[in-house]
């Protein structure tokens, strides 16, 4: 993993416009209707519901926006009912992509994730045609500058509360767990008053690819600023070492 830290991109990501800010925010407010409706909106005895408010907070959702979102869930009986679909796919030369989105309209979105994909010389594959090449697990990125443990002392924090993994990066740690245990592991660091810049369950390439041709790299970033422009789509999962 040495190397792939995702601690850059998603500072990078954070440092963007109002415009998308919302985008996120809208997203996540999906993810919050979802986790409400399967679980109910007490996060004490919602699991999920409480990994969705820790990651909209790592996203700098404000507090009140997110109770905005939980009531709005709660209350309204007659909201919309998104349901989660996979994508599955290859961007040039081959680089695998997988796409979660939550969607009120699966033929709106498939034609969306679909003309992302045409649009940068890729083509959407069957069910598991990528997935194999990619590990789910729970990832937790700290800042080495807001955390004031030395590395010994979180690694055997996390490693008590049932982490897999501990990486120390150049500017950051990475924490991986099973999913499982992830809700775990990012409690009992939060109870730590450890700062987290990220904290969710992600998908993890097992191999990286490289690009050296310019235009598959614009290819492949287009893809993206596709995906991620998309309101249905919540995630996009690729193994580009960019």
């Amino acid at each position: 993993m040495a190397g792939h830290s995702k601690f850059a991109n998603i500072k990078h990501k954070k440092e963007k416009n109002d415009a998308a800010k919302g985008k996120i925010f809208t997203k996540l407010g999906r993810e919050i209707a979802v986790a409400v409706k399967e679980g109910g909106p007490d996060p004490n005895t919602n699991s999920r519901l409480r990994d969705v408010i820790a990651k909209a907070k790592s996203n700098n959702m404000p507090n009140d926006t997110i109770e905005r979102s939980i009531k709005k869930a709660a209350g309204d009986i007659n909201a919309v009912n998104y349901e989660p679909i996979t994508y599955e796919g290859y961007g040039p030369n081959g680089t695998a992509i997988i796409v979660e989105a939550l969607t009120d309209n699966k033929n709106r979105t498939a034609a969306n994730v679909r003309a992302a994909f045409s649009k940068g010389n890729g083509n959407v594959g069957t069910t598991g045609c990528v997935s194999f090449m990619f590990d789910r697990k729970g990832q937790i990125i700290i800042d080495k500058e807001e955390c004031s443990l030395n590395s010994d002392d979180l690694m055997m924090i996390a490693l008590d509360a049932g982490a897999e993994d501990f990486i120390e990066e150049e500017d950051s740690y990475e924490i991986l767990t099973d999913p499982d245990s992830f809700s775990a592991v990012r409690e009992k660091l939060e109870s730590e008053g450890i700062p987290m810049v990220q904290a969710e369950v992600t998908m993890i390439p097992q191999t990286w690819v490289q690009l050296t041709d310019e235009q598959d790299i614009k290819n492949m970033r287009r893809i993206l600023d596709l995906l991620e422009e998309d309101d249905d789509v919540q995630e996009v999962y690729h193994n580009w070492d960019e």
